[in-house]
């Protein structure tokens, strides 16, 4: 896979965005984006952070959405570039 510009994440409902996280970290867990995660203001629902260019490395996306009910959720999935 090459090198993504940016990730993005869109969910099924919106997002608080103060409370709300997008973030990247390489296999030695050390966090790659420099630039913070932002909650689409025209689209709640849709979250996404800018990247550097990446090395060819196993990345880890780890995300935090919270609703504008308080409800919060989190997970994480990885990608590789070859």
């Amino acid at each position: 896979m090459a090198a993504p510009a940016s990730v993005a994440i869109e969910f099924d409902g919106p997002l608080e965005p103060a409370f709300s996280s997008l973030n990247v970290s390489n296999s030695n867990g050390k966090q790659v984006n420099t630039a913070k995660a932002e909650v689409d203001p025209n689209d709640r629902k849709s979250i996404h952070v800018a990247l550097p260019a990446l090395p060819p490395d196993t990345y880890t996306v780890h995300w935090v959405a919270v609703a504008p009910d308080g409800h919060r959720t989190h997970g994480d999935y990885s990608f590789k570039v070859k």
